[in-house]
């Protein structure tokens, strides 16, 4: 499985990625299409639920959907996305650590089989340390 990263912190921080803070934490999602996962990061500023990323995500692609009755799920239309499940992460870049726990209210636990290999495949997070708690 190929794994994407996204990372919504440099619309938060002024947009440039020079001035991302050297820590920061937050919110992600675990999306999945056919054989690609998605792990989309996001400031808790910008992002106060895993509901509103998904949403992000999918007005970003164009991919139809709707929240819920009660507003706590943003879900996709297209039965060929899943959202596997959301948590809180932290990221330390000077130290090169990634540390990723918790859950999302709305979906659940992310999936943690097999993750930290395929972020470790993804260019910009290959050098860091991954804590999956």
């Amino acid at each position: 499985m190929k794994t994407v990263f996204i990372d919504y912190s440099g619309m938060y921080y002024s947009g440039e990625k020079a001035s991302l803070p050297d820590n920061r934490s937050g919110k992600f999602v675990q999306l999945r299409k056919g054989d690609v996962e998605y792990l989309v990061f996001s400031p808790s500023g910008l992002t106060a639920y895993h509901a509103e990323i998904v949403e992000r995500f999918c007005r970003d692609r164009d991919i139809d959907g709707v929240y819920n009755a009660g507003k706590k799920r943003f879900d996709i239309h297209d039965p060929a996305w899943t959202v596997a499940g959301g948590g809180k992460f932290e990221i330390d870049r000077p130290g090169k650590r990634l540390r990723l726990y918790d859950n999302s209210m709305a979906y659940g636990r992310f999936d943690p089989r097999g993750l930290r290999e395929r972020i470790l495949q993804v260019e910009a997070l290959k050098d860091y340390s991954v804590l999956i708690e």
